[in-house]
């Protein structure tokens, strides 16, 4: 039984809105930042009205670094690496399930265990594996010593010197994050509090398995699908290490990378007004997904929470 008195609901509702005071205060800052003038953004201390300038420095901000194009890159990105996350989770969730095969707990565990290799921790073979993706063709052809017999065979050098880069690639900026060991796991543990009985009466009236899991897993898992897309989205629109390493032209940078162009360096103009309302501008898609998702963010929460 829970106790609810009027100075308990008090003392709740005043540390709630604290920390939401406190949360969005550099929020407000930036906003307030991003519609002064360069002049008005220097003074000691800030203004805590925002100005008129917003407008104006969102034209100014869009000229300089094509914050079309990269507000354009980012969603390619976002999407690409949400979509790619949910269904390799889906399906290795799905096989480590359902179907029984040698070794099959070794895989899941092996799956787990790349949590602990974040993409900053591989990150020079990765981007090794991404500008040279025949290295391991190539590697694979030295080990089995397949060159070796080929040539005493039919006198011909068997030799890949092809090089297939993906460097300033859409493909390139998504494929090395599609992976998802905590995703598996989420549907792992879903796919577990199914009962069996649906399963056995799929199979009993002729269904595959991939009916099986188009027609009824699918569906059910669509709460869990829409909470963690939005975590993915906004998983693949905040990176930033991976994409400042991956793109050398400015066409192909995301928008998180193409703000740091407008942070003041050296002797140049301390224009904070107009890196701060290229952040507020870099935030609005990403809430504006969290908004229009809300229901079916909370809806997977709490029955991934089940």
């Amino acid at each position: 039984m829970i106790e609810r008195t009027p100075l308990l609901n008090a003392a709740c509702h005043a540390i709630l809105v604290l920390a939401a005071l406190l949360t969005c205060l550099p929020l407000y800052y930036a906003i307030v930042a991003g519609s002064l003038t360069t002049e008005a953004v220097q003074r000691v201390p800030l203004p805590l009205i925002p100005g008129d300038a917003f407008a104006d420095n969102a034209r100014a901000v869009w000229a300089r670094i094509g914050m079309g194009r990269l507000l354009l890159n980012s969603a390619i990105v976002a999407i690409g690496i949400a979509v790619g996350k949910l269904a390799i989770s889906l399906l290795s969730a799905f096989a480590i399930t359902y179907f029984r095969f040698r070794f099959r707990r070794a895989v899941f565990w092996l799956i787990f265990l790349s949590l602990m290799l974040p993409v900053e921790v591989r990150i020079v073979p990765t981007f090794e594996a991404m500008t040279d993706v025949l290295m391991p063709l190539r590697l694979l052809v030295q080990l089995t010593g397949i060159d070796a017999l080929a040539q005493a065979m039919t006198g011909w050098k068997v030799e890949i010197s092809a090089e297939w880069s993906l460097l300033n690639s859409y493909s390139g900026l998504i494929f090395p994050l599609m992976a998802s060991a905590t995703a598996t796991f989420l549907f792992r543990q879903f796919f577990l509090t199914i009962p069996d009985e649906l399963c056995d009466a799929a199979r009993i009236d002729g269904a595959s398995p991939m009916r099986f899991f188009w027609t009824i897993l699918l569906p059910m898992s669509r709460p869990n699908l829409a909470a963690l897309g939005i975590i993915f989205f906004l998983f693949g629109w905040n990176q930033y290490l991976w994409p400042l390493l991956f793109t050398t032209e400015p066409s192909m940078t995301t928008v998180v990378v193409g703000i740091k162009q407008l942070v003041p360096h050296g002797d140049s103009i301390p224009a904070w007004n107009l890196t701060m309302n290229a952040a507020v501008l870099a935030m609005l898609p990403p809430i504006a997904v969290v908004l229009l998702l809300q229901r079916w963010f909370v809806k997977g929460l709490i029955e991934s929470g089940k």
